[in-house]
């Protein structure tokens, strides 16, 4: 049975799991969730009442949650890119890069983001200062991690790159890399370079304009 995707290809959590997709050739049938697919919704909503996305069906299975859906496809539907190395020890430093890229990147980029689609009178100014704070420690921390490093655990792409892509993707948009960090702005080049990646950034194209902080010129 076709594994499906419940996803939005403009999601930065979606991206994360379409990067996995396509390093491995997986087949996946997309089920784009949108105001033009309210049946595609409704079956997603029974299945996650939750109602975060990205969500994977294989047959019986409900996979919720991007690095467990990664995960999954490492141990159900392997391909030649394994997510997570054999050995538990750069196992774990992988798992977690994998949380330093959602949490210290992913999460204050999108505090930014939702704070914008806020009406005005509800804005948070100084939670997007927290935020940006964040942002600036999160890059300098990583800045000297990725010092002599091609990819962010160990010497081939794997689990907390793919969180990596769309985290640096979109940070980047909201609060700029400083030009002074070369260790993490090439590392965001590479990323945007690896096919699998930019696969899923020219799918997303289309929908550029939803960006309520305005995506740059660039990228």
């Amino acid at each position: 049975m076709t594994l499906q995707l419940f996803a939005h290809p403009f999601s930065s959590y979606c991206q994360k799991v379409l990067t996995a997709l396509y390093e491995n050739d997986t087949r996946f049938e997309m089920r784009v969730l949108g105001p033009d697919t309210p049946d595609v919704a409704a079956e997603w909503c029974a299945l996650w009442p939750m109602k975060r996305m990205p969500l994977l069906k294989d047959g019986d299975e409900t996979v919720m949650e991007a690095t467990v859906i990664i995960e999954y496809l490492g141990l159900h539907h392997p391909g030649q890119t394994r997510f997570l190395p054999s050995d538990p020890k750069a196992a774990l430093k992988a798992r977690m890069m994998d949380r330093f890229f959602d949490n210290y990147i992913m999460t204050p980029m999108q505090k930014v983001v939702f704070n914008q689609l806020r009406p005005e009178a509800d804005r948070d100014a100084y939670g997007v200062t927290e935020a940006k704070s964040m942002l600036d420690d999160a890059y300098g921390w990583l800045d000297g991690a990725m010092s002599g490093s091609e990819w962010a655990a160990g010497d081939t792409f794997g689990l907390a790159d793919c969180a990596a892509c769309p985290s640096l993707f979109y940070a980047d948009w909201v609060h700029p890399i400083p030009d002074t960090l070369v260790h993490v702005r090439a590392y965001r080049a590479r990323l945007l370079a690896r096919p699998s990646f930019a696969r899923a950034v020219d799918e997303a194209r289309p929908y550029r304009d939803f960006f309520p902080l305005g995506a740059p010129d660039r990228d």
